[in-house]
């Protein structure tokens, strides 16, 4: 059986335009974006929903933060995008796949927006174009999308890029700020062979 970790990208990794962004790879020996790295991190609504396994409270953890997305990316096991405006290169936020399964095509996705950012479909925008790519040059056959319940805006940023509700996992995350607490996890997955959405006209709305 091949290695779950065998990279498979079907070329190099790309900048990606569409829907008024500019996907781009973040640059881990960039001072702007480390900067931006942990702006995006130590946010209040990003820490409300997410606890990561480090917590990255300053520029060198949020560089070392960054250097390990970019060894994921190298050995094929996440495509991880700097979301910025395709008109100014203003930087958004944040997605990628992550933990990518090569042998049963399958990987997870994960995002954030800069306060300023949202209320402009930010990540709706950037989830379309990520999804294109990851179905299209990595081969993917599945991409879940998970998030802490009652996380509504998630829910329907998952819907309107045709990630439907497939159910909860029980104390599948952990709770804000706590590495020994848990919380249940709402569920979306997309597949490749469900067709893709028309996205609503871009204005006002949750991130």
């Amino acid at each position: 059986m091949p290695d779950v970790h065998e990279k498979s990208l079907a070329h190099p990794f790309p900048v990606l335009d569409g829907h008024g962004l500019r996907l781009r790879p973040w640059d881990p020996e960039s001072e702007a974006d480390v900067a931006t790295w942990l702006r995006g991190l130590s946010d209040p609504e990003f820490q409300r929903w997410n606890t990561p396994v480090k917590i990255v409270r300053d520029l060198g953890s949020a560089r070392d933060s960054l250097r390990s997305r970019a060894e994921a990316v190298a050995d094929g096991t996440a495509v991880t995008f700097c979301i910025t405006d395709a008109a100014t290169g203003t930087t958004l936020g944040h997605i990628g796949v992550n933990d990518i399964n090569h042998v049963i095509r399958v990987g997870i996705v994960g995002y954030w927006v800069l306060p300023e950012a949202r209320g402009r479909q930010v990540a709706t925008r950037a989830l379309a174009l990520a999804a294109r790519y990851a179905f299209g040059a990595v081969r993917l056959h599945r991409i879940e999308l998970g998030h802490a319940l009652g996380h509504d805006a998630s829910c329907r940023i998952a819907e309107r890029c045709g990630f439907p509700y497939e159910g909860t996992l029980r104390e599948a995350m952990f709770e804000s700020g706590r590495h020994d607490a848990f919380r249940d996890v709402h569920l979306h997955a997309r597949i490749a062979t469900d067709p893709e959405p028309t996205l609503p006209v871009t204005g006002s709305g949750p991130r």
